[in-house]
């Protein structure tokens, strides 16, 4: 246990939840889970953020400490003392989810029955398995009921199945820039971007832990998740079609044709990213996550949307971004529309941006105040619209200043 500037008690730890079955039938002998919490938890006021895609526990800053690879948390703007989430009156938790590559058990985790990395022999996870993962690291810390949960992008799904598998144990949910499921355009840049993984020749059908890794593939898997990220708009203003600078280097081999012609910002940006991702993130967990997302249905089990969530009877938070073409506006619409149905109190907060689908990241003073308010006063607080019964098309302006920093590195 440790405290940050504040004194907030702040821990990070990796407890064994014992031998744990998937969804999918399969089972593991043993399940380390890997967690950040915040604040003191006093029996109401526990609060569980679901990361996303490649994110990771560490969720707020904790006095500068690197945690998971990752130097900066990637919510340290709204979670934290003072904050939107205020660690000072609730008690936050995050976990990495099974299947990942941060401390949780993963496809690069050792295999106790072989003593070798499981690779692609791991069960194949789902987002009911990180739900149920939580559960059980909740019920080690003693919490039987959250306040609140929350959370963006995949992180939104893993909210959503919580109020569709846990109805009775959360009092409201808020899923940020999220959907029931994937739309046909997602899925087929994601089953791109597993193609690059595998058809690279060091992938060797995902048992490579002993040799050269992955990279190139993995490389331009990212890649392609930058260009989903990001908005025509935003790119066109950080990047336009500027080229890099003489002092730019090319990260990646280009075709003789290609040095006639520019290396331009956009490319170069691409290329760091991807550079900084492959030396932290595993290429197997990429795939599994990546099928995780793209498989969730909140339907599944159910009639529709409306009957997998009729269960539950807390408030609900929707929100969305103008811009954002990875989980639309109108897909977040239709999510707030079937909890209406299963007579669930939901608004659908709109917020007007054009930093794409890393708006839930890159602009805390939008997102930060309506949770805040949720926490606070349920859905009667100011700071909270709903864009689908007012007149206002969006509930919140987005920021006129300079492109905000980009932090879906994150992600």
């Amino acid at each position: 246990m440790t405290g940050n500037r504040s004194g907030t008690p702040v821990e990070r730890d990796t407890v064994s939840l014992g031998a744990f079955e998937f969804e999918c039938g399969r089972s593991i002998p043993e399940l380390e889970v890997a967690y950040e919490s915040y604040g003191e938890f006093t029996g109401d006021n526990a609060v569980l953020v679901c990361h996303a895609l490649t994110g990771s526990q560490h969720v707020a800053g904790a006095g500068g400490v690197e945690t998971a690879g990752q130097a900066r948390a990637w919510w340290d703007d709204i979670v934290g003392p003072g904050k939107a989430i205020d660690t000072t009156e609730y008690y936050v938790v995050c976990a990495n989810v099974p299947g990942s590559c941060y401390g949780t058990t993963g496809p690069p985790s050792t295999d106790p029955e072989t003593d070798e990395p499981y690779g692609t022999t791991f069960p194949p996870v789902t987002v009911t398995d990180w739900t149920a993962c939580q559960r059980l690291l909740l019920d080690e810390l003693g919490v039987p009921h959250l306040r609140l949960v929350t959370g963006g992008s995949v992180g939104g799904m893993n909210v959503l199945e919580w109020a569709k598998r846990h109805p009775d144990h959360v009092e409201c949910i808020a899923p940020i820039a999220a959907a029931g499921r994937l739309d046909p355009q997602c899925l087929a840049v994601d089953a791109v971007a597993r193609r690059a993984i595998t058809t690279d020749p060091n992938w060797q059908g995902g048992a490579y832990y002993d040799d050269e890794h992955p990279d190139d593939g993995l490389a331009l898997a990212r890649q392609l998740g930058h260009v989903m990220y990001l908005s025509k708009a935003s790119m066109e203003r950080k990047f336009g079609r500027r080229s890099a600078g003489r002092d730019a280097v090319r990260s990646f081999p280009t075709d003789p044709a290609g040095r006639f012609y520019p290396y331009r910002d956009v490319e170069s940006y691409l290329d760091y990213q991807a550079e900084t991702f492959v030396e932290r993130f595993d290429a197997n967990a990429y795939l599994y996550l990546t099928r995780a997302m793209d498989n969730y249905d909140l339907a599944a089990g159910f009639e529709d949307d409306a009957d997998a969530l009729a269960a539950f009877d807390g408030e609900a938070l929707v929100m969305s971004f103008t811009a954002d073409w990875h989980f639309t506006v109108a897909q977040a619409r239709q999510l707030a529309t079937a909890m209406r149905e299963a007579n669930v109190a939901v608004a659908h907060h709109v917020v007007d941006s054009d930093h794409g689908h890393d708006a839930f990241l890159v602009e805390p003073e939008n997102v930060g105040p309506p949770l805040g308010d949720l926490l606070a006063e349920g859905l009667d607080g100011s700071a909270i619209t709903d864009a689908d019964t007012d007149d206002e098309t969006a509930s919140t302006s987005g920021s006129d200043s300079a492109f905000a920093p980009v932090h879906s590195d994150l992600f």
